[in-house]
């Protein structure tokens, strides 16, 4: 079974297991999710669920994904996500967490990476930088860019400075600690993408622990 939950990033908090040792977990608040949208091979060429999350004002809304929410009988919702399965979902159907985890499971989370702006090199990619001293004229540049007269040219792919973080990321194999359906709450083991209150998608492991 394919299982997959969209939810945000609560924060980090620790754990305790029966021997008194630290577990580092992620808590994600995961709403109750509503099927959408059935895709089928025949139709879109690949077969997925279309689904939606946390209800929204219909004023901010636009018109083609109103007419979605409507003809799926669901209320009108912030986030819609597809997530490739085999499975067959019924238009309108209620999936919680708890179906989808249990406490074992592993898991991959994918998110928008915290933006840090403009960076250098030696936050970037992790440049060793120059000598510290007095007398020394480079501490944090790029240093040499390419070579000599041949090929006369900055190399395609040469580490440079620019624009750190925000971008699609994925944590692979994390593993659920917790799962509490009531209160719509998942808790992993370890750190995942992402701010506060950034929407992250959770799905099966593709190396899940043997």
């Amino acid at each position: 079974m394919t299982k997959f939950i969209l939810g945000k990033k609560s924060g980090m908090t620790q754990l305790f297991d029966d021997n008194g040792n630290v577990i580092p977990a992620t808590v994600i608040e995961c709403d109750s999710m509503f099927v959408l949208q059935n895709k089928t091979v025949e139709n879109d060429g690949y077969k997925a669920v279309k689904v939606g999350t946390v209800n929204v004002r219909e004023k901010l809304v636009n018109k083609p994904d109103k007419g979605q929410f409507e003809k799926a009988d669901v209320e009108v919702k912030k986030y819609i996500r597809e997530f490739i399965t085999d499975e067959e979902y019924s238009l309108g159907q209620e999936i919680k967490v708890s179906d989808m985890f249990t406490v074992g499971d592993h898991v991959d989370v994918s998110g928008v990476s915290k933006g840090k702006g403009f960076a250098g090199n030696i936050k970037r990619h992790g440049q060793k930088g120059g000598p510290s001293g007095h007398g020394s004229m480079y501490h944090r540049r790029v240093g040499s860019m390419g070579a000599n007269t041949t090929p006369a040219r900055v190399v395609p792919g040469k580490k440079m400075p620019g624009h750190m973080g925000a971008v699609n990321c994925t944590v692979q194999n994390l593993s659920v600690v917790m799962v509490d359906g009531e209160r719509g709450i998942l808790v992993l083991r370890g750190a995942i993408p992402g701010p506060k209150g950034g929407v992250v998608t959770v799905e099966n492991s593709v190396k899940a622990a043997k």
